[in-house]
């Protein structure tokens, strides 16, 4: 692609995400961000990505688009972004798991998370097994930044 090609791409991808009528069309809005976050990261590198295909994963996932969402946070991925927790997957914890995510990003132990909510410490366990998937983390530091970024981290 030479030079002029690249601006005139670059200048279509912006006549169409400051469209006048994109705001009703949302899904599609959001389509056109991640065809040009993936375009941005593949010729501009992976920094110039990042803005555009975060505002398609959050459309997405606005829009209850869940598997888009997915493919955006997976383009996310591949431009170094961080993982991040997803609103649907939030809402997919039960009130215990998140009761549990809570307590553990707090800094407490299996242990006294279960002496806290009369369960075991293997319940405990089993219960975070399930959690750390679904927010997408694998640490308990992890925990507190997903559970904090999205708001769902609360005061115990």
């Amino acid at each position: 692609m030479t030079a002029a090609d690249e601006k005139e791409a670059e200048a279509m991808y912006a006549r169409a995400e400051a469209h006048p009528a994109g705001a009703g069309f949302p899904f599609e809005l959001a389509r056109i961000q991640l065809a040009h976050g993936v375009r941005l990261r593949h010729t501009q590198g992976p920094k110039a990505a990042r803005p555009v295909l975060v505002r398609a994963a959050e459309s997405f996932e606005r829009l209850g688009a869940r598997g888009w969402a997915e493919r955006a946070q997976a383009e996310l991925r591949s431009s170094g972004a961080p993982a991040r927790a997803s609103l649907s997957y939030l809402t997919a914890l039960t009130w215990q798991e998140r009761r549990i995510a809570e307590l553990a990003a707090s800094g407490l132990t299996n242990k006294e998370i279960g002496a806290r909510m009369h369960l075991s410490p293997r319940t405990v366990s089993s219960h975070l097994y399930r959690v750390f998937p679904k927010l997408g983390v694998t640490s308990r530091a992890a925990l507190r930044d997903a559970l904090g970024k999205t708001g769902a981290g609360g005061e115990v």
